[in-house]
């Protein structure tokens, strides 16, 4: 009994220490709880890519003010986002919104990293229908898109003065051109981001569709359009008018060497060139594409830059209006002119801020005819044998019918491998 009772006069006091620590601290915490809350829900963490920032100023601004919110931006390699984004995110330290190339939408939607975009008609309507497409995964949307990059006719002006409308007329000029280590017009066609264009353009196509969206199981790398386009880009090397410096992995920097040498008249290659071209003093012209001898244009593969809104986020609706307000025409514009990142914005290609800037122009032009890279899983299996067979076919080293069937196999096979369930 004795024991019972001193143990009955520790807990009083005990309980009396409980009933007032209710009353007190723990009121605080929930109020403190409840303003993180709303701090939380009146701010945006938003990562843009490396040294891209400034061209976001101006609008975080207006929609901190428009919002009353505060909006975080943070610099981050565009390709290292999706990495971070998988430990972020689950940790409750990750961003509202990230950017992405399209082609890792449909892994990073697979994964669960990225919330579906849900805006009205009108908001999809200011941009090119080639963009928004690009930022759609299985029927869904979940980018808006901020910038597009297409590979472009760049030309020297002292060696050609005026860019050429066909590559029948830029092959007639290269016969006579290429010799003594000068060549009339180089690209890297052993690189199927680049050979993608006349292969489409003849007819070739990576994924077919169906019901809108992209078809793995149908691959049309070896139709007899891929066959035509695959041909041609073998004439160009077997004809000499390609030097073999150009295939394998050093090609790129073996062709920008020679353009900024003044060695070569004309190239394949994307606005990413245009700094090196100035910075070598070259006096360069940029057009869209020649046409193909059959009439078609250049489809070329098309990169979309967008940004998404993360599936960890907290504030999806208010990151929506973000992504929104930032891809209006007017921020689109502004964005342009800090970063020189071509909008696929559709009111902004004749606005003389892209219609007056020569290599602006050719992208916007190219980008009409232009093809999104795919951005489901499978495409991963397409670069390397398609790269394979090219080089074959780049070098003579086998048939053209015979190098394309073999990559197409091999894809098929890797897709049936890694993606089938």
């Amino acid at each position: 009994m004795k024991k019972a009772k001193a143990l009955s006069l520790l807990t009083v006091p005990a309980l009396a220490i409980g009933v007032l620590s209710a009353c007190g601290p723990k009121d605080t915490g929930k109020d403190e709880g409840a303003k993180n809350t709303a701090e939380k829900q009146n701010t945006l963490l938003v990562w843009e890519d490396k040294d891209k920032s400034a061209g976001l100023e101006d609008a975080v601004k207006s929609f901190e003010e428009k919002y009353d919110v505060k909006v975080t931006v943070k610099e981050m390699q565009m390709t290292d986002q999706v990495k971070q984004l998988r430990l972020d995110g689950p940790a409750g330290t990750g961003p509202d919104v990230i950017t992405l190339p399209h082609d890792q939408i449909g892994g990073a939607v697979t994964e669960g990293l990225l919330a579906e975009v849900k805006v009205d008609d009108s908001v999809l309507d200011k941009f090119t229908d080639s963009s928004v497409a690009a930022e759609r995964f299985d029927g869904k949307l979940y980018g808006l898109p901020k910038a597009t990059e297409t590979p472009v006719f760049i030309y020297n002006k002292k060696l050609m003065p005026k860019a050429p409308e066909t590559m029948d007329e830029l092959y007639t000029f290269s016969k006579d051109f290429t010799k003594n280590g000068n060549y009339g017009f180089l690209a890297l066609w052993d690189n199927f981001y680049f050979a993608h264009g006349p292969i489409a353009g003849m007819g070739g196509y990576v994924f077919g569709e169906k019901d809108g969206m992209l078809n793995p199981d149908d691959i049309g790398l070896n139709n007899d359009g891929a066959v035509k386009g695959a041909e041609y880009i073998q004439k160009w090397y077997k004809e000499g008018l390609f030097p073999k410096g150009i295939i394998g992995e050093n090609g790129g920097s073996a062709m920008d060497g020679l353009f900024n040498e003044g060695k070569a008249a004309a190239v394949m290659n994307g606005p990413w060139a245009f700094d090196g071209i100035q910075k070598a003093g070259i006096d360069f012209g940029v057009a869209p594409m020649p046409t193909l001898p059959n009439g078609e244009h250049v489809k070329t593969f098309m990169g979309v830059k967008g940004w998404h809104v993360s599936s960890f986020s907290k504030n999806q609706e208010l990151a929506t209006k973000f992504i929104d307000w930032i891809t209006n025409e007017e921020n689109a514009k502004v964005r342009f002119e800090k970063t020189q990142e071509i909008p696929p914005v559709k009111s902004l290609i004749e606005d003389p801020i892209i219609a007056d800037n020569e290599g602006a122009k050719a992208v916007a032009i190219q980008s009409q005819y232009a093809v999104p890279m795919p951005n489901i899983p499978e495409m991963g299996e397409v670069w390397t044998p398609a790269a394979s067979a090219l080089q074959l076919i780049a070098t003579g080293k086998q048939d053209v019918k015979a190098a394309l069937d073999e990559a197409v196999k091999q894809i098929k096979t890797n897709i049936e491998t890694n993606h089938k369930k």
